[in-house]
């Protein structure tokens, strides 16, 4: 497997090598086109005068709260602790989901996206979701050959990227 090691870190089982630069690209075009659309040309953003300013706003921060504190609790417990032994991360966010990182970046864009409701950018957000989702697969192939029937286990009992719902659940049951 082409992947990406980090330096001094042999508790990371290392992701793919061109995924920085990809997130990178995929950003700059994202930004580009949510701004040249919401703020310029306005082609595709005519949802606007349907969904009122105040839904649009309040439900845009609550999104990015949300990505900004997946992301940082994430990144926090993988590079902010070294573990001696290297081991599947279960704790925080990443008992909820696989990958918080990677959804908090998706739920960047898509507060962004509630402020303006761009169409041109939605398109290039749902490229953003598949690349992230190829991104998640390759690193959780490294993760498999890495930890084996461990990391088996971790995918089995932890979704991907949408956390169960099972006190939703169990609420109802007790009705």
């Amino acid at each position: 497997m082409d992947k990406k090691k980090h330096a001094g870190r042999n508790d990371l089982a290392g992701e793919h090598k061109k995924g920085d630069a990809g997130q990178l690209i995929l950003a700059i075009v994202f930004i580009a086109v949510w701004l040249a659309d919401s703020f310029f040309f306005e082609l595709t953003t005519f949802m606007n005068e349907i969904v009122p300013d105040n839904v649009r706003l309040i439900s845009g921060i609550i999104v990015l709260i949300l990505s900004g504190y997946l992301s940082m609790t994430g990144l926090k417990v993988v590079f902010g602790e070294v573990r001696q032994k290297p081991q599947v991360i279960r704790k925080g966010v990443f008992g909820k989901v696989r990958h918080p990182i990677y959804l908090g970046e998706i739920l960047l864009y898509f507060g962004l996206l509630l402020f303006s409701l761009s169409l041109a950018a939605a398109f290039i957000w749902i490229i953003v979701i598949v690349f992230l989702y190829y991104i998640s697969r390759y690193e959780e192939k490294i993760l498999l050959d890495f930890f084996g029937d461990d990391y088996r286990d971790y995918m089995k009992e932890v979704p991907m990227w949408i956390p169960k719902c099972s006190l939703i659940f169990r609420l109802k049951k007790r009705k």
